[in-house]
């Protein structure tokens, strides 16, 4: 049975797999080791940056997404924004996602500085579009534009 939880320092190496396993998968993008790893473990130190949710069976990570929060000086409160959803293939189809989603959605609903969630993906990711607008998400609202610079090699 999937168990959906928060997660803890002790889920790091999970998360830092399953980083790496998603943007090959999805982007086909390499990323370094110890860069995501410094980056996952950020985010624990500084709890401003965001929070990991994990999916467990039984003792065994098999899922973990990324909350970051977004203030809205529109709403005057947080919105939280999903990212870094992986799901090993073997749990997938099988509401892992849809268990951590609504794990999510009621923390939401019972919290009265959060008024919702928002994600982006990969516009190619048809897959993951098609889970997200199961769940009731809409992508018909925004677009989303990026400027990253470069790093020097």
């Amino acid at each position: 049975m999937i168990h959906i939880r928060l997660s803890n320092e002790a889920d790091v190496q999970h998360i830092v797999t399953f980083q790496i396993e998603m943007a090959k998968e999805t982007e086909g993008v390499e990323l370094i080791p110890e860069v995501i790893k410094k980056g996952v473990l950020a985010v624990y130190r500084d709890p401003a940056k965001g929070k990991y949710i994990v999916a467990m069976d039984n003792e065994r990570v098999v899922g973990s997404l990324m909350l970051t929060p977004e203030w809205s000086d529109w709403r005057n409160c947080w919105v939280m924004w999903i990212q870094s959803v992986y799901i090993l293939p073997e749990f997938r189809e099988i509401g892992v996602f849809k268990s951590m989603y609504n794990y999510v959605l009621e923390n939401v609903a019972m919290s009265d500085d959060v008024s919702g969630l928002r994600l982006y993906v990969d516009r190619t990711n048809l897959k993951a579009i098609q889970v997200y607008k199961k769940m009731g998400m809409d992508g018909n609202h925004y677009q989303l534009f990026e400027w990253m610079k470069q790093k020097s090699e």
